[in-house]
């Protein structure tokens, strides 16, 4: 079965760090590059930050450059999103894609995570 799992999120205070982490099963996907997007209440899905298939090519949306940053165990099958300073801003559903190349474009991204909840209050 192809699928990807996030998981690693939490409620916490403004300030906190979290690390996300995104289990991908299937040989497609455990090669695939990712990306991290997130949608908060009432606004559309945003994208956070890519991975290449090797890890070389990283990239990140504005709001996050210098607080996240994305890496990944290709032994694991598994991509992470380091999560600093963070800022009730950032309180959103965080999903997990992947695709067959690192972009900020969502509509590249072929397959989904079910998402988690990240909540950070002031």
């Amino acid at each position: 079965q192809v699928q990807l799992v996030e998981s690693g999120g939490g409620s916490l205070q403004a300030g906190g760090s979290l690390r996300l982490s995104c289990a991908a099963s299937g040989q497609t996907l455990s090669t695939s590059a990712r990306g991290w997007f997130r949608q908060a209440p009432g606004k559309e899905r945003e994208f956070v930050a890519t991975i290449s298939r090797s890890g070389g090519i990283q990239s990140y949306a504005n709001s996050v450059t210098g607080r996240f940053t994305i890496s990944r165990d290709n032994a694991k099958n598994t991509v992470y999103l380091q999560m600093n300073s963070l800022k009730p801003e950032d309180t959103a559903v965080y999903y997990c894609a992947a695709s067959r190349f690192a972009t900020e474009r969502e509509n590249e991204y072929g397959y989904w995570g079910q998402g988690t909840q990240v909540t950070v209050s002031s």
